[in-house]
């Protein structure tokens, strides 16, 4: 069984909805430089000629042009295993022979499955990821911000569940991560990672994102089990999913929504009584909505103080209605005077997204350029940032990759005088990624969070192969971070030697 999920989540997680894209490894051009299914920070552009940045070049005062200084508090093993990973990573052939092995009847066998899996967990396992449990999580998160000021945002690496049973075991991994979270000193930390996908079953998240889109196409069509939430649609939202009438919800699928509510409200129960904040993850536009409205109606029932939100909704930048979305959401939230808080990313579906919008004869929901996702992440962010900085309760997450949004940014806290250690805005990147922008921006006085997934080998292969992909053609950001890794290791050879 172990051995069949492992090949399963590897092929068909990221285009699971195989009945409508063909299925097949990303693209350099169609993955992103982030993460996420886990986590998206960045989409992906044509790469550019490296060059070493000037001090504060186009990043104000977000200095990455001193290795010595970004990577000192990285020990050289660390330095040099890091540069040996991202380098294999960016490695074409080495990626798509690794996405074969690990889907092919090799996995089948003991001693073949073994090897393989006790060489990814010493290489790419050990540096994307936290540990195999909450405990080694915790302890890594503790390790990192000692070493480096960096903080840990937690999350169980699971992907998604498929029934009930599986909903419920994954939700008592999550309430593990808090506990694991709560033993941490709060400076450690900055918040726990929930997926709706793995305590909701897939099938009834799409049923449910179904009823919602009819029901705003249609303003005669009520949806009698419906919560309070906000808004998850705008004029301009993808609808195309959905071409017909749903039938309604069976009284089993009622039942099991219901079971959903409390699953992701037990969640949001415990990390309100351990004053953990909640970052809802993103998926496609497939189920977006579903999801949307259950961190919504979640939020409006947990983010009671005024002062700091619990539940953080994401919202991705790539899709052409994400502006739109945002501001009708927080129109609403503080029309209900209820203090919300953002995870801002960039996204990390473009492959299949486009695939499904033309399986169905409509155009992508993605912007057409990268420029346009730039511009978008851009203002989003803007907006965001003058929210929180009103006093308003509003909380920001700004998960990217890009040095560019970063130092925008960055003079945004300085025109907004934000103050940076209050906890309103922070960044996020992935752990073992972005490392230099990290502690460029940790140097700039900000609270930085890595994002780091844990759980055994087996469930973080999904993860780590789209890291490989996401690496393998990443933006000009991880090809510079690869370029600093290589000349700082240059630069103490030296200094050894000398």
């Amino acid at each position: 069984m172990a051995t069949r999920l492992l090949r399963t989540n590897f092929i068909r997680r990221p285009y699971r909805f195989s009945a409508l894209i063909p299925v097949g490894p990303p693209t350099v051009t169609a993955s992103t430089a982030v993460v996420p299914d886990i986590l998206s920070f960045g989409q992906q552009e044509p790469e550019p000629p490296l060059h070493h940045p000037k001090p504060n070049e186009a990043h104000h005062d977000i200095d990455l042009s001193d290795q010595a200084r970004l990577f000192s508090s990285m020990p050289t093993s660390v330095l040099l295993r890091s540069t040996a990973v991202l380098h294999a990573a960016a490695i074409g052939p080495m990626v798509d022979v690794g996405s074969w092995v690990m889907s092919s009847k090799l996995m089948d066998t003991a001693l073949t499955r073994g090897m393989v899996l006790g060489l990814v967990k010493s290489t790419f396992y050990d540096h994307f990821c936290a540990g195999e449990d909450a405990a080694a999580a915790a302890e890594r998160v503790r390790s990192v911000y000692e070493a480096s000021g960096l903080k840990g945002m937690l999350v169980y690496g699971v992907e998604h569940a498929d029934d009930a049973a599986t909903c419920d075991e994954n939700m008592q991994h999550f309430l593990r991560t808090i506990e694991a979270a709560k033993s941490l000193h709060t400076s450690h930390f900055s918040s726990v990672v929930v997926k709706i996908t793995a305590i909701c079953p897939i099938s009834l998240l799409k049923r449910v994102s179904d009823l919602l889109r009819w029901e705003y196409k249609s303003q005669n069509f009520k949806l009698s089990w419906k919560l309070r939430s906000f808004p998850v649609f705008s004029d301009s939202s993808p609808l195309y999913h959905t071409n017909s009438e749903p039938e309604p919800l069976t009284a089993e699928e009622e039942r099991e929504l219901e079971a959903a509510h409390v699953r992701i409200q037990e969640i949001c129960r415990k990390c309100q009584e351990s004053n953990v904040p909640l970052l809802v993850d993103a998926e496609d536009t497939i189920l977006q909505p579903a999801i949307d409205y259950m961190a919504y109606s979640s939020a409006i029932i947990f983010n009671t103080d005024k002062d700091r939100p619990i539940v953080y909704n994401t919202i991705q930048a790539y899709l052409r209605d994400a502006g739109e979305r945002l501001h009708l959401a927080v129109q609403e939230a503080e029309k209900e005077c209820v203090p919300m808080g953002f995870k801002l990313v960039r996204g990390a579906y473009m492959s299949s997204e486009a695939r499904l919008a033309d399986s169905l004869g409509h155009k992508s929901p993605i912007h057409d350029t990268i420029q346009s996702t730039h511009a978008c992440y851009n203002d989003c962010m803007t907006f965001l940032m003058e929210k929180a900085s009103n006093g308003s309760g509003f909380g920001v997450v700004l998960a990217t990759h890009n040095a560019d949004s970063g130092g925008l940014a960055s003079k945004k806290a300085s025109e907004l005088n934000i103050d940076k250690k209050n906890g309103k805005i922070e960044f996020a990147q992935l752990y073992g990624m972005s490392d230099a922008l990290s502690f460029g921006l940790k140097r700039a006085g900000f609270n930085v969070s890595k994002y780091m997934p844990y759980g055994p080998v087996e469930t973080a292969i999904p993860y780590l192969l789209r890291r490989a992909y996401e690496n393998r053609g990443m933006m000009a950001t991880g090809a510079n971070d690869r370029q600093l890794m290589r000349m700082e290791l240059k630069r103490r050879l030296i200094a050894g030697i000398a």
